[in-house]
């Protein structure tokens, strides 16, 4: 088992998935769909490739079942971000107990841990059955998870995102809100017949930055505290003219219990009291993109089966958090399954060095073929 993950896990690093809505002519995920998609059936698995996007595809991988058992969803991502600055990064490299390239850690080791976790599961002859979704287009929009929920129903399932071997129960939303405040173009020796728009989204960012601390002061166990930064600002025309325009976008960091509906209410009132202090703002704002936090109950199944399941192979009692980024967890719960993220160990998503630890990659495969056959047996 260990060495069929560490060399399922090199394949997949080895195969070069970006996702083209990130990067303008990236290969995207059908290389290393059918990679997945080969390996399960030589493997003896259910294998069904779900193609909604042309040029997408999501692939489902069941382990099969004799009937009366429960169905538990194992869920990774097949795309990466761009290739950058990553020396080989698509040459994965072993040093000591680490595996570099682009994409493991982020998040081929946890996808590779499923997929064996999923033949384990098979092979122990289960009356439930174990799911694994390997999803496109996690880096972006989330397609890949969107339709594969169409096709798809569990009763639990472990999303398996690096989480240095910790049960996750929570992790954060986001909103991008973008604020568009208008001025009036004029010559720059003449700024009484223009209006400085960039000026006048000043005292917004003031206010945000006041927003922010209030937000900070709020605390969740397990994220911390909510937050907003300013992500990009654009304006003007050149040196000599009043700029007519400036842009700003916002993202909102969101706890689990705050809502879309909650940020564009703050951003609103906001911007209201900026007017009210300036009757000559012309300001309107308006939501890009947004995506739930999420969070589980600790006395949920799943939680305890894969927390028991942790201990087990650790040899240590399993450590609970959240995770402060986004996943697409929060999709499968809003579809009404109880789920939990769970994943290796390493380090450098997104960053120009990335690894994932080999001895937590095969202690994640582990822990969910254990805790795929208590909870589905």
């Amino acid at each position: 088992m260990d060495r069929d993950v560490v060399s399922l896990l090199r394949q997949l690093v080895a195969t070069d998935s970006v996702n083209p809505s990130l990067v303008p002519g990236g290969a995207g995920e059908a290389q290393v769909a059918a990679q997945v998609a080969d390996w399960a059936t030589r493997v003896g698995l259910e294998v069904e490739v779900l193609e909604e996007t042309p040029g997408r595809p999501s692939v489902i991988v069941r382990s099969g079942h004799s009937g009366g058992g429960q169905t538990l969803l194992l869920c990774g991502h097949l795309d990466t971000v761009g290739l950058g600055g990553v020396s080989d990064p698509l040459t994965p490299r072993i040093d000591g107990d680490r595996l570099y390239g682009r994409g493991a850690y982020d998040m081929k080791a946890g996808l590779a841990a499923a997929l064996v976790a999923c033949r384990e599961a098979a092979r122990s002859g289960l009356s439930g059955q174990v799911v694994v979704a390997a999803v496109a287009d996690e880096e972006h929009a989330s397609i890949g998870i969107q339709e594969v929920l169409r096709h798809v129903t569990a009763d639990a399932a472990i999303v398996t995102e690096p989480t240095e071997l910790a049960v996750a129960t929570a992790h954060k939303g986001f909103v991008w809100v973008e604020i568009d405040v208008a001025g009036k173009a004029a010559h720059g020796s003449r700024p009484h017949l223009g209006v400085d728009a960039i000026l006048k989204t000043g005292p917004i960012l003031a206010a945000l930055e006041d927003l922010n601390q209030v937000l900070r002061a709020r605390e969740h166990p397990r994220l911390g505290p909510g937050s907003l930064h300013a992500s990009l600002i654009t304006g003007g025309r050149e040196e000599s003219t009043i700029p007519d325009r400036c842009v700003l976008t916002i993202e909102r960091r969101t706890l689990p219990g705050e809502t879309t509906a909650d940020v564009e209410r703050d951003i609103a009132e906001l911007l209201a009291s900026c007017r009210r202090a300036d009757a000559d703002l012309t300001v309107t704002s308006r939501i890009t993109l947004a995506r739930d936090p999420f969070e589980t109950p600790d006395t949920s199944s799943v939680v305890a089966t894969l927390a028991d399941a942790v201990t087990g192979v650790l040899g240590r009692e399993a450590e609970m958090a959240g995770m402060s980024y986004w996943a697409d967890s929060a999709f499968i719960a809003g579809a009404g399954i109880p789920t939990v993220l769970f994943g290796p160990d390493g380090d450098g998503a997104h960053a120009q060095v990335e690894w994932v630890s080999l001895p937590g990659t095969i202690a994640c495969a582990k822990a969910l073929t254990v805790a795929a056959r208590r909870f589905c047996r």
